[in-house]
């Protein structure tokens, strides 16, 4: 194998590297515990790849050398090599430990970004129902009875809950640098938590295909203080209309809108549907009443079967 080959890659990845900008990635740039979380778990996914393919190029390289053509005999047999078993084991146990590794740092960043943010004690969440319709974001904020849509404001040093659902399609809502990505759908409630240590305009999208307007699926996170965040709200309830039934209807059938804002939200007129927990213990709850019911049934026939026999 020539040089080229083994230098292609190297080449490909600092490529990479320099092509993607002097910005860094949204991902690996957080701005809140949820997302510094997610891009710690990045890094050490990379670190541990990269010590695979380090070893991986040190055996190619070995294996190239040492076994390369040489100037033997035609007739030339080379020795008989058994297997050696140590290394068998090597070989099959560190794959198993590195998935096991990487697995576990897995289900502890799910368990850490699924919950509130660190460091927030025992501070209120902010509430916002996001919800999605095609190709546009609604945020809804019910304790302070204002709604906007493609665009939200949030406090800083406060956690924030975000609601998700759909009006259409499955929709993925995603702001790089605040959170990782999470569904909304429509016949389900779906919580995302996110906190905002930094003031700033923090870009936000759908991260799942599901149709032409796809690209159009962006908003704007707007982090400030509580008191900055506090005054737009005022703001928007003084100067902003308010939400009717036949306006939310409208924006719903509008294919793409730019921001706008209410003073009153649609969750008045148009509730979210049950949280996916809750919606999973009711449908538990359900099936043990009907296996209830089929017990109860079935105990009756045998009672009436037990009085004929009798008879």
């Amino acid at each position: 194998m020539s040089k080229k080959v083994l230098i292609m890659p190297i080449v490909a990845g600092l490529l990479a590297v320099f092509l993607s900008g002097c910005e860094p990635l949204m991902v690996l740039n957080p701005k809140g515990p949820n997302a510094q979380t997610l891009s710690n778990t990045i890094w050490i996914s990379i670190g541990t790849m990269l010590c695979v393919l380090a070893v991986v190029y040190v055996l190619l390289i070995n294996m190239l050398v040492k076994y390369r053509a040489g100037k033997q005999a035609a007739d030339y047999e080379p020795p008989h090599e058994a297997g050696n078993h140590k290394l068998e084991i090597f070989w099959t146990v560190i794959p198993i430990l590195t998935v096991a590794f990487l697995s576990v740092v897995t289900i502890i960043t799910l368990k850490d970004v699924e919950s509130k943010p660190e460091g927030y004690g025992d501070k209120k969440p902010l509430v916002i129902y996001a919800s999605s319709s095609q190709w546009k974001w609604h945020f809804s904020y019910p304790e302070e009875g204002i709604e906007t849509v493609n665009y939200a404001h949030i406090p800083t040093d406060r956690p924030i809950e975000f609601r998700l659902y759909s009006y259409g399609t499955i929709t993925s809502f995603w702001v790089p640098q605040l959170a990782g990505q999470k569904y909304a759908m429509t016949d389900m409630l779906t919580t995302i938590h996110l906190a905002a240590d930094h003031e700033g305009d923090y870009w936000g999208r759908n991260s799942n295909f599901n149709g032409e307007g796809f690209e159009a699926m962006q908003f704007e996170i707007t982090a400030q203080k509580q008191g900055e965040f506090d005054q737009w709200v005022k703001d928007v309830k003084a100067n902003e209309p308010k939400l009717t039934e036949k306006e939310f209807s409208n924006l719903l059938k509008a294919s793409v809108v730019g921001r706008k804002s209410f003073s009153s939200t649609h969750l008045g007129f148009s509730s979210p549907p049950m949280d996916h927990s809750k919606m999973m213990d009711a449908e538990k709850y359900n099936e043990s009443k009907k296996a209830q019911n089929g017990n109860l049934d079935s105990d009756s026939h045998d009672m009436e079967e037990m009085d004929d026999i009798g008879e």
